[in-house]
C-alpha cells in the first residue's frame, strides 16, 4: 500500500513553519533567512518531499521553464507568444524543445530538459501516456496544452474544442448547408485517443450534426495542407459532393481551398470552408477564412500563470478550458439553389 502523498503543510507542520515560508525555500525567493531556510530543508529531507524539486531548493533554481512543442503545428507560435508574455514580469526564460509528435521522441526532449534542471514544463499536446504523464507531475511542475481531461499531478488548458465544433456546424446548417463534411486526422496508437484535440472535434462535429438531423460525414487524412487537399477531393469528386466543409486546422482548410481552386468551384458560392486555430494567415485579405478562434495566447499565458503557481508550491490540480468563437469572414455562404 502507498504512503500518503507528502505535501507543503507536512512540510511546513513538521519545519514549525508557514506554507508560504516553504514555498520561498523551495523557489529560493526574497526575505528567508538561513535559520529558516536549514529547517525547511531539513523537514524536506526528513519527509522525502518531492525530491527533484527539494534538489532545485538545495542548488537554487534555474529560473527556466520548459516548452515542449510541435512547431510545425502554426498555432504553436501564438501559445508560445502568450506563455512569453505571462512571464515577462517574471525572471523565467523559455527552453523550447521544438519535436514533432513521436512520443519517443517527445520523451527525449522533456528528459533533456530536466537534466538542464529546469524549474517546470508546458507541454503543448503531448502524445505521451496518461500514465507517463502523471510520473512526470510527480516529479517536476507540470502543465498540458491541449490534452482533454485532468490529472493528479499536472495541470491542464484546453480548448472547448466540442463546443468549437458545434459551432462551425451551427453556422454552417444555419445557412442552410445539409452536406456538410469533416476532414479529420488518424487517432494514432495512443492509449486514449479521447484526450486529443482532433478527437474532440470530431465527437462535437458528429454531435452538432446529428443534433440538426443531418448525416456526418468524417474524412480521415493528415492535419497538413496536402490532407487538407486530399480530403477535399475526396467529398467532392462524387454524386453528391459537400456544400460545405469543416477542416480539422486552418493549415487543412487551405489545402481545401486548393482543391477547390483546382476543380473550379468558387468559394463560398459553390463550398463553404470552415478552419479552425485562427492563424494568421487565415485573415489575409486573399483568403479571409471563417474559423474557430482558440486563443492560442489566451492558452499560452494561461498555462503560465497555473505553472508559475505550481513552482510556488500549489499541488492541488487545476483543469482550465477555454471557450472558443467563430470568427466569419468570406468562405461561408447560403449554398446553391437548385433550379
Amino acid at each position: 500500500m502507498n504512503s500518503p502523498r507528502v505535501t507543503i503543510r507536512d512540510v511546513a507542520q513538521r519545519a514549525g513553519v508557514s506554507q508560504a515560508a516553504v514555498s520561498k525555500v523551495l523557489n529560493d525567493g526574497y526575505g528567508v533567512s538561513p535559520a529558516m531556510r536549514r529547517k525547511v530543508l531539513r523537514a524536506i529531507e526528513e519527509l522525502g518531499y518531492r525530491p527533484r524539486v527539494a534538489a532545485r531548493a538545495m542548488r537554487g533554481r534555474s529560473h527556466t521553464v520548459g516548452v515542449l512543442a510541435d512547431i510545425r503545428a502554426p498555432i504553436v507560435a501564438q501559445i508560445v507568444e502568450g506563455i512569453e508574455e505571462e512571464l515577462l514580469d517574471s525572471s523565467l526564460e523559455i527552453l523550447l524543445a521544438p519535436v514533432g509528435t513521436a512520443p519517443e521522441r517527445q520523451q527525449r526532449a522533456i528528459d533533456a530538459m530536466i537534466n538542464r534542471s529546469v524549474d517546470g514544463l508546458i507541454l503543448i499536446v503531448p502524445g505521451l501516456s496518461y500514465e507517463a504523464l502523471d510520473a512526470l507531475g510527480r516529479s517536476i511542475p507540470t502543465v498540458l496544452i491541449g490534452r482533454h481531461g485532468g490529472g493528479r499531478h499536472f495541470d491542464s488548458v484546453m480548448d472547448d474544442d466540442v463546443a468549437g465544433a458545434w459551432l462551425a456546424v451551427e453556422h454552417l446548417a444555419g445557412q442552410g448547408h445539409t452536406r456538410i463534411s469533416h476532414i479529420a486526422m488518424p487517432m494514432g496508437d495512443l492509449r486514449r485517443p479521447s484526450v486529443l484535440p482532433q478527437t474532440a472535434r470530431e465527437d462535437g462535429y458528429t454531435q452538432a450534426m446529428r443534433d440538426h438531423g443531418l448525416t456526418p460525414d468524417v474524412i480521415t487524412t493528415d492535419y497538413t495542407e496536402e490532407g487538407g487537399y486530399k480530403g477535399a477531393l475526396m467529398a467532392l469528386n462524387r454524386e453528391d459532393p459537400a456544400t460545405a466543409i469543416f477542416a480539422g486546422t486552418d493549415t487543412v482548410a487551405l489545402g481545401v481551398l486548393r482543391a477547390a481552386h483546382e476543380l473550379g468551384l468558387r468559394i463560398p458560392q459553390d463550398l463553404s470552408v470552415i478552419g479552425a486555430d485562427n492563424i494568421p494567415v487565415s485573415a489575409l485579405p486573399q483568403i479571409s477564412l471563417t474559423t474557430i478562434d482558440p486563443s492560442g495566447t489566451l492558452n499560452g499565458s494561461t498555462s503560465s500563470r497555473l505553472l508559475r503557481e505550481r513552482i510556488d508550491g500549489r499541488t492541488k490540480p487545476v483543469t482550465y478550458a477555454i471557450t472558443p468563437s467563430l470568427i466569419v469572414r468570406k468562405t461561408t455562404a447560403p449554398p446553391k439553389t437548385t433550379p
